[in-house]
């Protein structure tokens, strides 16, 4: 294949995705132009002439035939950012979204509240996957520091990866297990981003998370509670007396949510919405 154009070799990838009804074709094919060709978005505007060698065209047009089949973008890049940092990813962790740096606003003042009374906090990330939620607490609060649980290994080897590269793994550690199974000692802060998809409604997902995504992040039982059950029956045993739990739910779980702690006498703190105006995040303290 001959050398082409920067200019011409963005045209094409974004002709290509909008043909096929992608819903952001510009920004994915700037995205994965500029990942493959080592180029920015002002290479792009001063430089459209710049010659790309062969072995990054091909590069390119195979990752842009990913992205045809379905595959989302930052899977095929294999990051995604998420609070101003850049978090790798694996086929067993769920790719952190925007809604998810929602929980993390939510109990960042709760944290550092924590720190100016005991100088230190402790927080638990049930479900941790790349880490993403305990990762951008400990990067925006260097006293505390964080234990990630997940039931994959491969998923905690990717957040300890990820904490190492970030400069945090002295403050993270993890443990393999179902929720408080592999869990010692309390935490003053817990959090979780837990699977709360309805069984039934799976299949009915995005191809972008249903074909992609791994179905363990995603399937909260028969009526999308299951998790919230299990993190609200453990976590009186691992949360201290003025601690919070914060959980991410889905857009029309927040009453059953509350109720499944509330039978742990547990109290809603803090209801937070998305930019959607869906109840996105809810904080719970002990009654």
């Amino acid at each position: 294949m001959a050398e082409r154009t920067l200019g011409s070799v963005l045209r094409a990838a974004r002709s290509a995705l909008a043909e096929a009804r992608i819903a952001t074709p510009d920004l994915d094919a700037r995205l994965i132009v500029e990942h493959f060709s080592g180029t920015s978005r002002a290479d792009a505007i001063a430089d459209p002439q710049r010659l790309l060698p062969p072995a990054i065209v091909d590069s390119i047009e195979l990752s842009v035939a990913r992205r045809l089949s379905g595959e989302p973008v930052h899977r095929i890049l294999g990051f995604r950012e998420f609070y101003g940092l850049r978090l790798a990813l694996s086929p067993e962790t769920l790719e952190p979204r925007p809604d998810t740096e929602i929980l993390v606003d939510a109990v960042l003042p709760t944290v550092r509240d924590i720190v100016r009374k005991k100088g230190s906090c402790r927080i638990l990330d049930l479900g941790t996957g790349t880490g993403a939620i305990a990762l951008a607490l400990l990067h925006e609060v260097p006293e505390a520091e964080s234990v990630g649980v997940d039931i994959s290994s491969e998923a905690l080897e990717t957040a300890v990866s990820n904490a190492r590269r970030l400069g945090l793994d002295s403050r993270f550690s993890t443990r393999q297990g179902s929720w408080f199974e592999p869990v010692e000692g309390a935490f003053d802060v817990i959090v979780s981003n837990p699977p709360y998809v309805r069984r039934n409604d799976l299949p009915n997902l995005e191809r972008e998370v249903r074909d992609f995504d791994p179905w363990a992040a995603l399937d909260g039982g028969d009526d999308g509670l299951e998790a919230y059950r299990a993190i609200a029956e453990g976590v009186s045993r691992h949360l201290e007396a003025r601690g919070m739990v914060a959980v991410e739910i889905g857009f029309d779980q927040a009453a059953d949510v509350e109720r499944v702690f509330a039978q742990r006498e547990f109290v809603l703190a803090q209801k937070h919405r998305d930019l959607a105006q869906n109840d996105r995040v809810c904080a719970f303290i002990f009654a």
